[in-house]
């Protein structure tokens, strides 16, 4: 009698926002065993490569979604730290990691680079993806999240701990093309924190107070986050 074949075990590199939990659940929609989200922690806030908004919600993920959480601090040489956390997944057996890069080729030569010296295989579902029709399909397939932050004249500063569903995609996808600014962010407009997910075991609530940093330039100051 011929058995299965094993499930092929993947990580899947995680901010937080809503790319990289949308390669999630294209990781686990596509029938791979997930068994580590690894979020990246740079020590530059305007680092190039990672993005971790939210990090008082990163430890809630793991119960929100089942699968293990590793936060990793890069220091000063992401590169370097990449490369070493990809290696370290290759020794423990993985075949893969998912990552949410959508437009940003500096990230995807690098997540390419990594992961092909270290022999593991990159997955990218949301390269190049079309703005608003990405925006469109998370919000019609049942994926929330929030705003903590605002660096573009045009996104109003409610938007900051509210609930993004169709309603207000529609509103975002609206003033992007009067303002001119990137409909799902990747110009670093806007950073997000995932609410929930159809995959998602639970969700996440978040409370906090918006601060003004600057013209056209916000955050939310998260005071509290509740796993429900």
């Amino acid at each position: 009698m011929v058995g299965h074949p094993p499930i092929m075990q993947v990580a899947v590199l995680f901010s937080g926002g809503k790319d990289s939990a949308y390669a999630l659940h294209c990781a686990l929609t596509n029938g791979f065993d997930v068994g580590e989200l690894l979020v990246l922690k740079p020590s530059d806030p305007a680092s190039w490569l990672f993005h971790v908004p939210g990090e008082e919600a990163h430890r809630s993920f793991e119960e929100l979604t089942g699968i293990p959480v590793k936060v990793v601090e890069t220091g000063s040489e992401e590169l370097k730290t990449l490369r070493e956390e990809f290696r370290r997944l290759k020794e423990e057996g993985y075949y893969g990691v998912y990552t949410g890069a959508l437009l940003s080729d500096y990230q995807r030569i690098n997540y390419n680079q990594a992961a092909y010296s270290e022999g593991l295989v990159l997955f990218s579902p949301l390269w190049r993806k079309n703005q608003e029709e990405y925006m469109r399909h998370l919000a019609a397939s049942g994926f929330t999240y929030t705003l903590l932050t605002i660096t573009a004249e045009g996104l109003p500063p409610e938007l900051l701990g509210a609930e993004i569903g169709e309603e207000e995609v529609e509103r975002i996808i609206s003033l992007s093309r009067r303002f001119g600014f990137n409909p799902s962010f990747e110009g670093g407009e806007a950073e997000t924190l995932i609410l929930s997910a159809p995959l998602f075991r639970k969700r996440l609530q978040v409370e906090g107070e918006v601060e003004e940093l600057g013209p056209a330039s916000y955050r939310l100051q998260i005071r509290e986050v509740r796993v429900l």
